[in-house]
């Protein structure tokens, strides 16, 4: 492993290794994975006029190990835009070198640059690396239970 490891924001040449990042992703957390036609959906959304997702790329040498995900939303109680985190992942040689505190720091600039006052994330209960890094850097852990449903498509009429 190199020393060059750089977080910059994702490129549109990135994407299909973004892809496999995700399914090494869903493999750590135990999670199901799908491809479905990611890629694209993902260029008009990281790269349209309007984003609806912003990302972050960790690579070492220009080889991607990593990456962060994050959409912006509003609070009803407090009537406030704040900043989702939605994926933080690095591949394991790369854990416990400082890229995650670069993440979050990326995330921080990315909450002021769009006036959000703060950012919530999620990460299963039995992520003991995730959960105590992100206790060290002061992260605060809310109890909720996080549902699910699937909503069928509709085809247009």
């Amino acid at each position: 492993m190199s020393r060059d490891v750089q977080v910059q924001p994702i490129e549109p040449s990135q994407l299909d290794a973004l892809l496999a990042l995700c399914r090494e992703h869903a493999v750590y957390e135990g999670a199901d994975f799908h491809e479905n036609g990611q890629v694209e959906r993902w260029r008009s959304a990281f790269f349209a006029e309007r984003a609806s997702l912003y990302g972050w790329v960790a690579t070492d040498g220009g080889v991607p190990c990593g990456f962060m995900t994050v959409t912006t939303d509003f609070a009803t109680w407090s009537a406030e835009r704040f900043v989702y985190m939605d994926c933080l992942y690095l591949q394991e040689p790369y854990r416990r070198m400082g890229l995650g505190r670069v993440f979050l720091d990326r995330l921080r600039e990315f909450a002021v640059t769009q006036q959000c006052g703060w950012a919530e994330w999620q990460t299963p209960p039995d992520n003991e690396l995730g959960v105590g890094f992100y206790r060290r850097m002061g992260a605060k852990d809310k109890a909720k239970l996080r549902f699910s449903y699937n909503v069928p498509a509709q085809s247009p009429s």
